[in-house]
């Protein structure tokens, strides 16, 4: 059955779930978006890509850098909606917002809650090294994601991903989700169970500081953080002076004073243990296989990376 919705979202990670309600014959009324802003090297305005799909569609796209305000919602609320799906917007819904679907509010959320709560869920679980995530459909409240889990659907992290792999296989998994989870809230089967008191945890903001590999952490560690921070914003260290990110890693063997290099060929100690790094980016160029980077900058054994 056809529903009326509202989509609230920003970045690619929402997009599968956009399209997956389109393609289910839902009506999407309108498409909630942050506003677009200054990027790349011209600092040109650029939509989000959750705008540019929605207006490629024809569909009417609202940037409101707030919705505290009476006006904006009471134009929420004469949309007359069946729900509201919110997928990675970034902006707090008050109340009123959350109260005026005849269903109410649903978030897709990219993680198994109540661990990684908040702004970076995918990155901060592989950081982690948590070895399980998932999506989860919950009914929305005032609190940070706190309200009650409709549906779940959970992946294994595997050694290789990263927060690029992860992302886009938790995007496809929670579109089928939630188009699921929509079916059963309209024909009155879905269930809803609260979350646990027990393991909750916050995704907080990665910030630039906490980027800086820390070569005294076991390896295990290191790579983790190098894969949940990649591609972006990247893990990174000094080496003559030069920032250089860290794209792509492998656990290795060796032990040696952490950031040392092991052999020519970029395997780095570590607090314990060691890490071989595979695809590396000077500040200002493209990544490079770390083959490729050790022509143009040979890296000898002995050397210590800060």
């Amino acid at each position: 059955m056809s529903l009326r919705l509202a989509f609230m979202g920003s970045p690619t990670f929402a997009l599968p779930a956009l399209e997956a309600l389109l393609d289910a014959d839902h009506e999407v009324a309108c498409v909630y978006s942050q506003p677009p802003r200054p990027a790349g090297r011209g600092k040109q305005e650029r939509q989000t890509p959750v705008h540019a799909f929605a207006a490629s569609r024809g569909i009417e796209v609202r940037t409101p850098k707030s919705l505290k305000r009476a006006e904006e919602q009471e134009t929420f609320a004469a949309l007359q909606l069946d729900a509201v799906i919110v997928v990675a917007y970034g902006l707090i819904l008050p109340k009123p917002v959350l109260e005026a679907p005849r269903l109410g509010a649903f978030n897709l959320h990219g993680s198994l809650l109540p661990r990684w709560r908040g702004a970076a869920p995918i990155q901060r679980a592989i950081m982690a090294g948590d070895r399980v995530t998932g999506v989860q459909v919950m009914r929305m409240e005032e609190g940070l994601d706190t309200g009650p889990v409709l549906a779940t659907a959970e992946t294994p992290i595997d050694a290789e991903d990263n927060s690029s792999t992860l992302h886009d296989r938790l995007a496809g998994l929670g579109a089928g989700l939630l188009i699921d989870t929509l079916d059963k809230l309209e024909r009155g089967e879905a269930r809803e169970t609260p979350q646990g008191e027990e393991g909750v945890t916050y995704a907080h903001k990665i910030t630039p500081a906490e980027a800086r590999i820390d070569w005294t952490r076991p390896a295990r560690e290191v790579d983790c953080m190098i894969r949940g921070l990649s591609p972006h914003p990247g893990a990174w260290f000094e080496l003559g002076g030069a920032r250089i990110k860290v794209l792509h890693s492998r656990l290795g063997w060796g032990e040696g004073e952490p950031g040392e290099a092991l052999d020519d060929e970029l395997l780095i100690a570590c607090g314990s243990g060691a890490v071989r790094l595979l695809t590396v980016q000077r500040e200002g160029r493209a990544p490079l296989a770390a083959e490729a980077y050790l022509r143009g900058a040979p890296v000898s054994a002995g050397i210590r990376l800060r």
